[in-house]
């Protein structure tokens, strides 16, 4: 395969580099195409005609003709004049100081030094870097335009290409690290690569910090049969819309609800233990025999809960953290609330019937209306708690050690 540059005969503007690897009718064809013409003759600089592809080398100047004679570069246009043209145009083409590279389709013009000076030994620094001989590596093929033609995506390209121009690694937000990466190792631009490398980790690390969403949660129920547990113990869900699904018996132990919004959710059964779900959203959750020791539900919203279990079993929230918490109209009949804080609390109108309070704080909570019979109030912080409207009286012996 031989690089050449054609001119039409009689002309040194408006050239085209063409690669030929047969014959001398593969030249003619190719030629006559450029120009729009029937090619029928080549010449050289010198207005010799070629008349066998032997006698062609690698980046001579050729004039391509319509059947014509060699017409010389101008009136005055002699031997020594045409020699020294053709140097010229060699000249522009392969020292120019601009080099034109086509990445994949697209184009993107450059200087020589900044592919030859931020990274001396990689590969495009080396396809461009001249020694005594020429090239240090012979360059690839071009196109019809005079463009070096390189089979890689342009996307990945154009990041570093930017960086061997000012050191710096900028990217558009939708192009994938790993590409530009894979980019870098193959051109090897070694100094770009522990940047990309740490960004990809610290990626991948924020991508697994993300809390799973609502899509995540139901194709988990999807996947896991009936008769298998299902566990997101010490997963992130903060802020996760899982209203109305059916999430009984999950274990949820340590997982952060933080801001969750489970409205009309079933956690039946499920362990919430230590479970963070501080202002998480749980108004009219069935909340049978849940397991919420320790838990954080702070400012949360558990407006007409169901707690209370037919067949007998008793949701444990001892220990749990219900500050400033909205339990209003709550069926907590049976529930273990024993040293929790409810501290500011809202439980009017709840039923609290046999409830275990003991060493619960409920300074300021306001109990009005509220059922608390046979529920165990012993050694409770009951200062400044509200008992307005109560539907049965408060004994002494359900509050006095």
């Amino acid at each position: 395969m031989k690089r050449v540059i054609v001119f039409r005969n009689g002309s040194e503007v408006d050239g085209k580099v063409l690669l030929i690897t047969h014959s001398l009718e593969e030249l003619l064809n190719a030629a006559g195409n450029k120009f729009n013409i029937a090619a029928k003759r080549i010449f050289t600089a010198k207005g010799g005609e070629i008349d066998d592809i032997k006698l062609i080398r690698d980046d001579d100047i050729l004039y391509v003709s319509a059947g014509e004679g060699f017409i010389p570069l101008g009136p005055a246009a002699g031997e020594g004049n045409a020699i020294a043209q053709t140097e010229s145009i060699k000249g522009k083409i392969k020292n120019s100081h601009w080099v034109t590279l086509n990445v994949g389709g697209k184009y993107f013009t450059t200087s020589r030094s900044t592919l030859v000076t931020k990274e001396p030994n990689s590969m495009l620094a080396r396809m461009f870097a001249e020694g005594d001989n020429g090239y240090l590596m012979t360059p690839s093929n071009v196109d019809s335009q005079g463009a070096y033609l390189i089979d890689r995506s342009p996307s990945y390209f154009e990041p570093i290409l930017n960086y061997l121009r000012n050191g710096q690694l900028i990217f558009d937000s939708n192009v994938n690290l790993e590409g530009i990466l894979e980019e870098a190792r193959f051109f090897g631009v070694e100094s770009v690569i522990p940047q990309l490398e740490n960004l990809i980790a610290g990626s991948q690390q924020a991508r697994d910090n993300l809390p799973l969403s609502r899509r995540d949660v139901i194709n988990a129920l999807i996947m896991t049969p009936f008769n298998s547990e299902l566990r997101f113990q010490g997963v992130n869900l903060a802020g996760s819309d899982l209203s109305r699904l059916d999430l009984r018996n999950i274990n949820f132990k340590y997982a952060c609800l933080h801001g969750c919004r489970m409205n009309g959710a079933n956690l039946s059964w499920c362990c919430l233990e230590r479970a963070d779900l501080s202002h998480a959203v749980l108004e009219g959750a069935q909340l049978l025999g849940v397991k919420m020791l320790c838990a954080n539900l702070e400012s949360a919203n558990l407006r007409a809960c169901n707690f209370e279990d037919p067949a007998g079993t008793r949701a444990n929230m001892e220990g749990v953290n219900l500050k400033g918490a909205n339990l209003e109209g709550s069926n907590m009949a049976g529930v273990n609330l024993r040293v929790a804080t409810l501290k500011n609390a809202n439980l009017k109108n709840c039923d609290l019937r046999a409830a275990v309070l003991a060493g619960a704080d409920l300074q300021n909570c306001d109990l009005s209306g509220s059922d608390l019979q046979e529920a165990n109030l012993r050694g409770a912080n009951l200062k400044d708690a509200a008992f307005e409207l109560m539907l049965t009286p408060l004994h002494m012996s359900q509050t006095i050690r």
